[in-house]
């Protein structure tokens, strides 16, 4: 395992429907899933990116008060936290499958700064932008 940010955490409203979609519909792995007590520990990766892992975090007892979980999962949901990067080979053909599994696009590809990008959302209101990978001349 190489050194730096090993997991990245998100906010999700519903811990088994991100999974699925994450899985599903993106491509990602389950890395790990445990329970401890009412606590869920969920993260994802990318196959092609072991070392580096995306938790999926339910806002919630026993780290938020009720209040907060409620006030986290409305600006998840307006789409108010930061936008998350996903790079892909080919943006065009990664935009087509995961329209095609039902991802909801916000952005259809569009070339720009020398590469392709599109944006999507999951099923929470997590915003990205998916990036194809440069090609070298």
């Amino acid at each position: 395992m190489s050194q730096g940010v090993g997991v990245a955490g998100i906010y999700v409203r519903d811990q088994e429907e991100a999974r699925a979609f994450y899985m599903e519909k993106v491509g990602f792995v389950v890395h790990t899933d445990v329970k401890n007590g009412p606590f869920r520990w969920l993260t994802v990766q990318h196959p092609d990116q072991p070392d580096f892992q995306l938790g999926l975090a339910l806002p919630g007892s026993p780290v938020h008060d009720a209040a907060t979980a409620e006030a986290l999962q409305a600006l998840v949901a307006k789409g108010a936290m930061p936008p998350l990067v996903l790079m892909v080979e080919d943006c065009r053909a990664a935009y087509a499958r995961m329209r095609a599994a039902g991802v909801e696009f916000t952005q259809e590809p569009v070339e720009r700064f020398g590469t392709v990008d599109a944006g999507f959302r999951d099923p929470s209101g997590n915003g990205w932008k998916m990036i194809g990978l440069r090609r070298r001349p």
